[in-house]
């Protein structure tokens, strides 16, 4: 099949990983229960967005660049640092919705757009250079090193992994929605969500600031 070895074995293992919790599946859940369904789905199609670039790149030997170049990852590694800085302090620092505080007695945060939502997904996976790096360490193992057009292969196993990642991903999005929902005083929930996640993102960016190329 084009290549391809063990296919089972890989969308087993895709699942696992995805499933196992990580800055993405933060970022779906805050979004999820601080603004609805949609805005969870909007992250998670910018995360996949965001995945597809890496899937591509890897294919086409662009992530090696990163793999070999300790200027090249230094690079977009501070660049993603600063993005997930950038995405923290901005949670830190969100206020109320004094519209809605007054109407309700319940402060909430102002929701984001659907696209910036996206946005922020988006670049927050393509400027993180361990993920080119985890495509480029773990999809090879299953191709064969006779495979007649390896690219393809590579393209269409990274389809099937973040195909399976938004499965999850949804489906995140749609518990984390319903769990909130059934939350009394979801206003106090949305402001202290966003301060926790707040304060987790701007960890993740220093840890990724620190990051060392392998």
């Amino acid at each position: 099949m084009s290549g391809i070895h063990s296919l089972t074995l890989f969308v087993l293992s895709g699942l696992l990983l995805n499933i196992a919790p990580g800055p993405d599946s933060f970022y779906i859940v805050t979004r999820s229960v601080t603004q609805g369904f949609k805005a969870g789905s909007a992250a998670a199609l910018g995360i996949g967005a965001g995945t597809m670039v890496h899937i591509l790149a890897a294919a086409f030997g662009l992530s090696a660049i990163l793999a070999t170049s300790a200027t090249a990852f230094t690079v977009v590694k501070l660049m993603g640092a600063a993005y997930l800085l950038y995405m923290g302090f901005g949670m830190l620092r969100s206020r109320a919705s004094k519209e809605t505080a007054e109407k309700t007695g319940t402060p909430a945060i102002a929701p984001a757009p659907l696209w910036a939502i996206f946005r922020q997904g988006f670049w927050t996976n393509v400027l993180n250079p361990k993920v080119a790096l985890f495509f480029l360490a773990f999809v090879p193992q299953f191709i064969n090193t006779d495979a007649p057009h390896t690219a393809l292969s590579f393209i269409l196993l990274g389809l099937i992994f973040n195909f399976n990642g938004m499965l999850w991903c949804h489906f995140l999005a749609l518990t984390a929605h319903q769990a909130a929902r059934r939350l009394r005083g979801a206003g106090r929930l949305t402001v202290w969500l966003n301060r926790v996640m707040g304060s987790v993102f701007v960890y993740l960016g220093v840890k990724l600031a620190l990051v060392q190329q392998r």
